[in-house]
């Protein structure tokens, strides 16, 4: 029994010491690069944002890459990444930009938006149903879809500006 805890134990630390790569979310591209690279759909959402207005993926199918950051108050990288996705949001009114904050109550979410002065459209994620759609284990986390909404890239908690800046571009052609 005691060799059983253990080996729970051990396999607990290694998880938080290894945490799960983006490559590894099973909604990113296959490991095949280019034309012939395996992509999943962006998972479809509709939901209401905070200030009211409604997000739908399907409306920027054929006209928009689609750029899913999520977040929560609780994340530290969370907190380092929010300046410049804010300014990447700022920069590309052509493309999609979407937060969605894993926080449990909705003033947590509305004080991150605050304390960044975030203006890209957030959803609170209650009950963190939009997460299970894409298969979130480590935050940050950031999808960006092609214009047919396929998802071309997953970036984890360590993406750079210049790995988004790339992927939105590789995705607009």
């Amino acid at each position: 029994m005691r060799a059983v805890v253990i080996v729970s134990l051990l396999m607990t630390a290694c998880g938080a010491a290894m945490p799960a790569s983006y490559a590894q979310n099973p909604l990113a591209p296959s490991s095949t690069s280019g034309a012939g690279a395996e992509t999943k759909p962006l998972p479809e959402i509709k939901r209401r944002t905070l200030d009211g207005a409604t997000f739908d993926t399907a409306e920027a199918r054929g006209k928009k890459v689609v750029v899913v950051k999520f977040f929560a108050k609780y994340c530290e990288p969370c907190k380092r990444s929010l300046p410049w996705f804010q300014e990447f949001a700022k920069e590309h009114r052509d493309v999609a930009v979407l937060g969605i904050a894993e926080d449990e109550r909705e003033s947590d979410v509305r004080d991150v938006a605050t304390m960044f002065g975030l203006t890209f459209p957030i959803v609170h994620d209650t009950g963190n149903a939009l997460s299970g759609r894409f298969r979130v284990s480590d935050m940050p986390i950031t999808f960006v879809a092609d214009r047919k909404g396929r998802i071309r890239w997953v970036g984890g908690p360590d993406q750079t500006e210049a790995e988004l800046e790339a992927a939105v571009s590789a995705s607009s052609r």
